[in-house]
């Protein structure tokens, strides 16, 4: 059996006690072993991807070339996938060849020049100022649960993951303000400071506990991911505002402190944003109307 087709039958799980058993292999749990959650997952099933399209084309992964690379970018545009989704799955093909070739696997770094598609920013705008407030005025007459995880998200950019990991215990205070102490993307630890309507939210939301599970459903037991995006999508009805999910609620936060004028550094700092491109994404999204050049014209001509 070649490298790449005992990876497609291992399916890049090392959990187990025999670990890798080739290079290939060896080269995967490597990348691998850098990320935890939700982007161990995916890059997992991206690399996946490539090594079943290698085993298709009696390829070793590890002696593909950047032209087999560019057959395999076309590949994926090929199968139907939204460019945003190839960008990605060649952003994780990328980085396990470029750490393949720093742990000396391979001699030259294939992906160094293989094309990307060009992504163009998503035209869903998010939630605007006075959507995002009818979003958390109408949270507030749910339930205190409902409130809190939509302060956290609107309030604090939060991701919603963040927020359902949140404890009581987590809460403090650090030079006269409320902070929340939370485990970010990468296990990174945060401290967040908390604005005194996230507080007084949050302290209706945990009522006189002093320990456990910050947000809870209705069983009382910790509120998951799930249920957190049903809560979101039923606010989001109950608000008229359509379909909202979490993940809106964040970019709703980041684009009103642009709009507000909180300059780009420090809005990647309270969205922790490990690269500041992340947050100029947010920034191409807002459609700011109020600033356009349009009504500078209009202005100028009808004035002249």
């Amino acid at each position: 059996m070649s490298d790449v087709e005992s990876i497609s039958v291992t399916n890049l799980d090392y959990g187990s006690n025999a670990g890798p058993t080739n290079q290939a292999e060896l080269a995967a749990a490597a990348f691998l072993a850098r990320y935890t959650g939700r982007t161990l997952d995916a890059y997992r099933h991206d690399l996946r991807v490539l090594f079943q399209w290698a085993t298709d084309n009696h390829l070793d992964a590890l002696a593909a070339t950047r032209a087999h690379l560019e057959i395999f970018r076309g590949w994926l545009e090929q199968t139907g996938l939204a460019p945003s989704t190839v960008d990605r799955r060649l952003s994780t093909v990328c980085g396990f060849y470029r750490f393949a070739h720093i742990d000396g696997h391979i001699t030259a770094n294939p992906a160094q020049y293989v094309r990307r598609p060009k992504v163009h920013p998503v035209e869903g705008r998010g939630l605007d100022r006075t959507e995002l407030a009818t979003f958390l005025f109408t949270a507030e007459r749910v339930s205190p649960d409902h409130a809190a995880l939509a302060v956290l998200l609107g309030l604090n950019g939060l991701r919603v993951s963040e927020a359902c990991a949140t404890n009581i215990e987590n809460l403090g205070v650090d030079r006269g303000h409320r902070t929340l102490r939370i485990i970010g993307k990468g296990n990174k630890p945060a401290i967040v400071p908390l604005v005194p309507r996230t507080g007084r939210t949050l302290d209706l939301a945990k009522g006189e506990r002093t320990q456990g599970p910050l947000l809870r459903r209705q069983d009382r037991t910790r509120l998951d991911r799930r249920t957190a995006h049903r809560w979101i999508q039923s606010i989001g009805r109950k608000a008229g505002l359509g379909h909202v999910h979490p993940h809106m609620l964040r970019a709703a936060f980041i684009m009103a402190a642009l709009d507000a004028g909180v300059p780009l550094r420090d809005v990647q700092t309270a969205a922790r944003h490990a690269d500041p491109r992340t947050t100029t994404i947010y920034d191409k999204r807002r459609q700011n109307f109020d600033r356009h050049a349009a009504y500078v014209v209009v202005a100028y001509v009808t004035g002249s």
